[in-house]
């Protein structure tokens, strides 16, 4: 696992300490080797996290007649079959490195050989006779990879952090992005909060040749209309039970420590269960609990700990440790701010198991593929509530206003309230709505620049399939990548940790797709076929128990102990220091969370992290901002 950074400079001397600077600013991603290529053309560095292969494998990798130039990050699960084929037509290799063999497959394949690589990865090959750069980016956006173009070059790194290193990019408030991201809680792809730079999308390559820069997919998985194929639901068990057992095997592989993050849920223990069959030794397990609360988990997880007969270990998130300090640090590490609360958890577990483990196995995106989400169950229930007429829908939603506001992390009263409200919207705005914070109408009291058409454009976006297919892909597209895996990424780099998703494997993404949707939503049940293949397998009170989501109790806390962090980040000063912002309108927004009013805790978090973000960065605002539109026509961007 690394981190990659790189830019272009053509008809032009930099310095070389710039690349050097840029690539130590990674250096949490790669603490363990460092390097950097630099010709007439470009300079590129990279930071290494040793995984496979300690010895050899240095980055950047040169090409034998020294022409082709790889620098990495990720790993590639079928890079010993490969090696093999390469070898079969004359190849020839000096290491055990994934690193090598994808050089080689780029030799031989050029572009086509991304669809022939099977795992996680962002990379860049610069080609020095040709003077072309490739970039590209893994199917489903586990390694993230960023880029800008200013003046005929180009500008990479797999933070954000190693673009705003050069002096010669602009730090300026990306308002379309901030519009999304106040509605979503995270900056959906292709776009960042910083104007011009923008995130490659995921199962995307894209092509810098003599400053002219194009993008292109090389993978999608979008479901048909029906199945392919007629499919029992024991056949697809049965499949899905051979698919795991291949995947987890393959994320097993590694030269160093390996755990599993265990939640005491469905996923992680599923993880956990062929991890345990697919492993000669006793596995590690590492986990997060919040003792004395409702939504604890603990019980659960030492059961699932207990069974497979882990070396388990686990920290309390309890309020006497140092959060706000934990927070403060995001601005640096997240770099591109992400308001999920489940930051914070992932943070304490990511630094637990990094004393432990070099590469710990997670249950991301299960709930994507499968339907684990309760906003699907919703989606169908605003199908009936929509026949009531709007005004009585209204009423309720002001009578509910009236209710004693609970401090649970997500208590019926604000589930309720959030349903009524998004029942409100037309169907696909309220599914993105529910998994969300601020209404377009909420944003017009505090935010001055409000522009309710991005996320319209965004909306328009929906696959066109019909049913649950059009959210799960929907959510597989942005928030699955933009929120859940940039989120796991971050927070484990910043501890040098490798986080593996092994649902993520684009064969099971590709069965996934392919299911009849009473296979994942089943009337009350959500991820209804993985639910049956672990039948049997796991034990009931796992199998039935409800989901709890990995995030923290963020309308309790913002009472408490957050409290002294947020009054001392948006204050009257800051706010107003930022022109786009209306004092009296996060005034009240505050006041009615704190006097239990209302709770809009994620609300809060997400401004917190914002203006904490904006600090640290030194971001502006631009009088006239560039619009999404004018971007995408510059480079190409596939709509």
């Amino acid at each position: 696992m690394c981190g990659i950074v790189g830019f272009t400079h053509r008809n032009r001397s930099v310095p070389s300490s710039l690349i050097h600077e840029a690539t130590s600013c990674l250096i949490h991603r790669g603490p363990d080797e460092q390097g950097v290529f630099e010709s007439a053309d470009i300079a590129l560095g990279a930071v290494r996290l040793t995984i496979i292969d300690l010895i050899s494998g240095q980055q950047p990798m040169r090409s034998e007649d020294g022409n082709t130039v790889l620098v990495y990050n990720g790993e590639i699960y079928n890079h010993n079959e490969l090696r093999a084929e390469l070898e079969g037509r004359g190849h020839r290799f000096t290491s055990r490195s994934d690193t090598e063999v994808v050089l080689h497959a780029f030799l031989e394949w050029d572009t086509e050989c991304f669809q022939r690589l099977r795992g996680m990865f962002a990379l860049a090959i610069w080609s020095e006779s040709r003077k072309r750069l490739v970039l590209a980016r893994d199917r489903v956006g586990i390694k993230p990879l960023y880029f800008y173009c200013k003046g005929g070059d180009i500008y990479f790194s797999s933070e954000l952090k190693g673009i705003l290193h050069h002096p010669e990019v602009d730090r300026v408030l990306n308002l379309d992005a901030l519009n999304c991201y106040l509605c979503l809680n995270y900056v959906p792809a292709p776009f960042t909060l910083v104007q011009g730079i923008d995130k490659l999308l995921p199962g995307h390559f894209l092509t810098w040749e003599s400053g002219v820069t194009k993008i292109a997919s090389y993978w999608q998985c979008a479901p048909a209309s029906r199945p392919a194929k007629e499919q029992s639901l024991g056949s697809a068990k049965e499949e899905l039970d051979f698919l795991l057992k291949q995947s987890v095997q393959e994320h097993l592989v590694a030269d160093v420590p390996i755990g599993v993050w265990a939640s005491g849920g469905l996923d992680s223990s599923t993880i956990l269960h062929y991890a345990a069959e697919a492993s000669s030794s006793r596995l590690k397990t590492f986990s997060i609990t919040f003792k004395g609360r409702s939504f604890d988990e603990g019980a659960y997880i030492r059961e699932v700990a207990t069974r497979y007969g882990t070396e388990h270990t686990e920290f309390d998130l309890s309020t006497d440790i140092d959060m706000p300090g934990a927070i403060e640090q995001f601005a640096y590490y997240s770099d591109e701010p992400s308001a999920d609360a489940g930051c914070l958890p992932v943070w304490f577990l990511a630094k637990m198991s990094s004393k432990d483990v070099t590469v710990a196995l997670s249950g991301e995106g299960a709930d994507e593929l499968f339907g684990g989400y309760l906003t699907y169950q919703a989606d169908r229930y605003a199908r009936a509530a929509r026949l009531v007429p709007a005004a009585l829908r209204q009423a309720a939603l002001a009578g509910l206003r009236h209710w004693p506001v609970s401090d649970e992390k997500i208590s019926f009263e604000y589930k309720l309230k959030r349903f009524i409200q998004g029942s409100l919207l037309p169907a696909d705005e309220a599914h993105v709505f529910w998994n969300g914070t601020f209404s377009e109408p909420e944003k017009e009291d505090f935010f001055l620049a409000t522009d309710p058409e991005p996320m319209r454009r965004l909306v328009r976006n929906m696959p066109t399939v019909a049913g649950l297919s059009r959210y799960l892909l929907f959510d597989q597209q942005y928030y699955l990548p933009d929120d859940i895996l940039y989120k796991a990424d971050r927070m484990s780099m910043a501890h040098s940790l490798e986080v593996r998703p092994p649902f993520l494997d684009h064969r099971i993404v590709e069965f996934a797709a392919a299911l009849p949707e009473e296979y994942k939503v089943c009337g009350s049940k959500l991820k209804f076929v993985l639910r049956e293949l672990m039948r049997g397998k796991l034990s009931a009170s796992i199998l039935h128990r409800k989901k709890t989501g990995f995030d923290i109790p963020a309308h309790d806390w913002f009472r408490g102990v957050l409290k002294p962090l947020l009054l001392d980040t948006l204050t009257e000063r800051v706010v107003k220091e930022a022109p786009i912002f209306r004092w009296e309108g996060i005034q009240a927004i505050i006041n009615k969370h704190l006097e239990r009013r209302a709770s809009f805790g994620y609300h809060l978090w997400g401004l917190l992290i914002l203006f904490l973000w904006i600090k640290q960065w030194n971001i502006q605002v631009a009088s006239q901002p560039e619009k999404a539109g004018e971007i995408r026509e510059k480079i190409s961007i596939p709509a």
